[in-house]
């Protein structure tokens, strides 16, 4: 995909998601989040139907991902690593309503540097930005839905929401591809615990050990890939106490 490739979309953003885990994950609620001195583990993300998304809204969004980062020989795309599955559990969340920010007016543009300066929330972006999506590809001379269309129309569109150049109805199409973007980023590094990075592909893809308790062997150990599989928050299914 011309303009929007894995390594274009992934380069820079490894070590900084890996570091910082589910940021939408820690935002903080209306009550208070944590109790002090006291454990709150991260609720796991189980398999079930959509949180957020209508059935319809998660087939675009599955589209969507899968485009943002295309599936290789070696490592799973997009809709394949959850992260669909990802940002449907974060926008059901204290995320998708923008719980603990502060969110009255005035409200002004802005520019970039200043971050979101909307009232709208992600929930509501993500809502509006998909039945626009749909809408502006139904009118389209092929007459499809986003899902349906041929990856090389998939990819004409995003570049145009990139640019700016596809206009969206009643809603920002380039702010929408921007969080987008970095939803679909957080969702393949995260913790698998959060929904995405299934089978910890994103930290194989890269070789990084994940929650291993100690691996300060390796650390000054530079350009040596690390030998041993990631292990994640939850641990890893196949783990064995008798081998690395």
């Amino acid at each position: 995909m011309s303009g929007i490739r894995r390594r274009d979309v992934l380069k820079g953003t490894a070590l900084a998601l890996v570091g910082t885990g589910a940021a939408h994950g820690g935002v903080i609620s209306e009550e208070v989040p944590w109790t002090p001195d006291e454990s709150q583990p991260p609720e796991a993300v189980r398999p079930g139907p959509w949180a957020f998304f209508t059935a319809a809204e998660a087939a675009t969004v599955e589209a969507l991902v899968d485009r943002i980062i295309p599936p290789d020989d070696s490592t799973p795309g997009g809709k394949g690593a959850g992260c669909a599955v990802f940002i449907d559990r974060q926008l059901a969340g204290p995320y998708g309503r923008f719980a603990g920010l502060y969110t009255q007016p005035p409200f002004s543009k802005g520019t970039k540097q200043q971050g979101p300066q909307s009232q709208q929330t992600p929930a509501e972006l993500y809502r509006q930005a998909i039945a626009a999506l749909d809408r502006y590809c139904r009118s389209s001379s092929q007459a499809k839905p986003f899902a349906e269309l041929p990856p090389e129309n998939q990819d004409e569109i995003l570049h145009g929401l990139e640019s700016e150049t596809v206009k969206l109805d009643a809603v920002d199409g380039s702010t929408f591809f921007e969080a987008l973007v970095k939803d679909v980023q957080q969702g393949f590094f995260a913790d698998p615990i959060y929904g995405g990075n299934r089978d910890l592909c994103a930290w194989k893809m890269i070789g990084f050990p994940g929650t291993r308790y100690d691996y300060r062997d390796w650390v000054g150990r530079h350009n040596e890939r690390y030998p041993y599989p990631p292990v994640g928050i939850a641990g890893r299914p196949e783990w064995d106490p008798d081998k690395s």
